[in-house]
């Protein structure tokens, strides 16, 4: 079983498989070597065979949260959401949190009347993309809501509507001052969200003025000659476990957009892939932003500056979809984010903002950039129409 995980992690698929098989001839009823099996045929999209190794898993031992967490990924992925969430209810990421707090978590309780503490969870795109459910939770009655973010999430989160109070994580914290608290990807399955129902009015994230007006005066504009006005984000956090393929490997990738007239781009890389911008592609022309961005809400100011965002999947998209504004999302065919659902070049998650733009095969970003090229190139022809 471990050779096959170690296997599996090197993308040496047939060895990967032939490991499994031989630890579950050797144990058929291990719940664990028929989940891995899983995940391995979930990563070749054998969709079928992955669905029934799950179950069987599942079936050997019902208390197998892996499993069921593991499994969680692929209903969601194909819209199933109403298995998919209780599923999905398996992961422990907020186990510390929980630990640390005193008041029950809701599980579906009336909440008329009552105050809820939205958890902190996962990374900052989770948090951006399912903190739009306070709003479905104010309309249930709740009669406050506070949410704990990431320090970086703080100001942004400000603008959020039907929220009472925003709380960074490393701020000291009253554990005994709610009725209620949750972890935000839990609020899906308590508020039975199906594919049609997913709760997507936008904007639900603003920028705030005084940095929008800022920024407005910080970014460089040719009134003579207008150009439309393009972010660019190319690389996701380096510790996320799909980084390698859902990150583009370097700015390079994009240069070719360089020699698209009529567009002045803007670099809102932060963190990994920032010092590329420093000495970049030759023929991309760029403005680094990345060293002036303290937190999201700037991040937001530059985007409402902007006409267009493209990048890679990562908070970046969550946050310009949530504003609202338009996303060209570039997605690996490889492990592709269970959000995205399969087979969709939009997302119902940010409808008529979001168009995605999928590998056709592992690591092939080539045909992704000239899919990307040939739009950018209609959408600069209509501006000047």
């Amino acid at each position: 079983m471990n050779l096959g995980v170690l296997l599996l992690g090197q993308k040496r698929f047939d060895e990967a498989e032939a490991a499994y098989r031989q630890a579950l001839k050797l144990m058929p009823e291990s719940a664990a070597a028929w989940s891995n099996l899983g995940v391995l045929q979930a990563c070749r999209k054998q969709e079928v065979e992955a669905e029934r190794s799950y179950r069987t898993a599942i079936a050997l031992n019902a208390h197998y949260s892996l499993a069921k967490f593991n499994f969680s990924y692929l209903l969601l992925r194909q819209g199933r959401f109403e298995e998919g969430w209780r599923y999905l209810e398996a992961r422990n990421w907020y186990a510390p949190l929980e630990k640390f707090l005193t008041c029950p978590r809701w599980q579906g309780e009336a909440l008329a009347g009552k105050s809820l503490l939205i958890g902190i969870e996962a990374g900052h795109g989770d948090m951006i993309q399912f903190c739009r459910y306070a709003s479905v939770l104010k309309a249930q009655g709740v009669a406050q809501i506070s949410v704990i973010c990431h320090p970086a999430l703080k100001t942004l989160f400000a603008t959020l509507n039907d929220v009472d109070s925003i709380m960074a994580v490393d701020e000291p914290l009253a554990v005994t001052a709610w009725d209620f608290w949750t972890p935000p990807l839990s609020i899906p399955y308590y508020c039975q969200t199906r594919l049609d129902s997913i709760p997507a009015t936008l904007p639900y994230l603003r920028a705030d003025r005084a940095k929008l007006d800022n920024w407005s005066s910080r970014l460089p504009r040719d009134s003579a000659h207008p150009e439309l006005r393009v972010g660019l984000a190319w690389k996701g956090n380096p510790r996320f476990e799909n980084d390698a393929d859902r990150s583009l490997p370097h700015l390079e990738i994009l240069a070719s957009l360089g020699q698209i007239t009529g567009i002045r781009f803007f670099s809102l890389q932060k963190g990994a892939g920032e010092d590329e911008t420093k000495t970049p592609p030759v023929g991309l022309s760029i403005v680094p932003l990345g060293p002036q961005i303290t937190d999201f809400s700037d991040t937001a100011a530059i985007v409402a500056n902007l006409d267009l965002v493209i990048c890679v999947d990562t908070a970046v998209a969550h946050l310009t979809g949530a504003m609202g504004k338009a996303c060209w999302l570039l997605l690996p065919d490889y492990k592709t984010d269970w959000r995205w659902l399969a087979g969709r070049n939009d997302s119902p998650w940010y409808p008529k903002v979001m168009r995605l733009f999928r590998q056709p095969r592992m690591g092939d970003w080539t045909t992704v950039m000239t899919e990307v090229r040939a739009a950018l190139q209609e959408l600069v022809a209509q501006s000047k129409t």
